[in-house]
């Protein structure tokens, strides 16, 4: 293999933490446009934000698919548990940035 094909699968879960932490910057009161907001994009600046995280987590839950499946399952290599590894530590991370956003309540003080 080319030392590229092997450094750039550790990118799939930098870029899944990455947008796990730009999803959850944003407090669900501030989507909603209940709290103030200072800036210059206001609310919708924040829902920018919070679709480039989404797109951020679900890029790299697909780009880890495509290393299982296009690497490990259809070339049939063998050990293929380092393609599932990388799958699921994405999986794991879309699902925690879902659970953190959507699982959690936010009391008002």
């Amino acid at each position: 293999k080319q030392w590229y094909q092997r450094r750039v699968r550790g990118t799939c879960g930098v870029f899944g933490t990455i947008g796990l932490l730009m999803v959850n910057a944003v407090s669900n009161s501030q989507l909603r446009g209940d709290a103030y907001v200072p800036g210059a994009l206001g609310t919708s600046g924040t829902r920018v934000w919070m679709v480039i995280g989404f797109l951020c987590s679900f890029g790299a839950l697909i780009g880890a698919s495509f290393i299982l499946f296009g690497e490990y399952v259809y070339k049939k290599i063998e050990p293929s548990y380092p393609g599932t590894g990388f799958f699921m530590q994405n999986l794991l991370i879309f699902m925690a940035t879902i659970i953190f956003k959507f699982g959690r309540v936010e009391d008002a003080y």
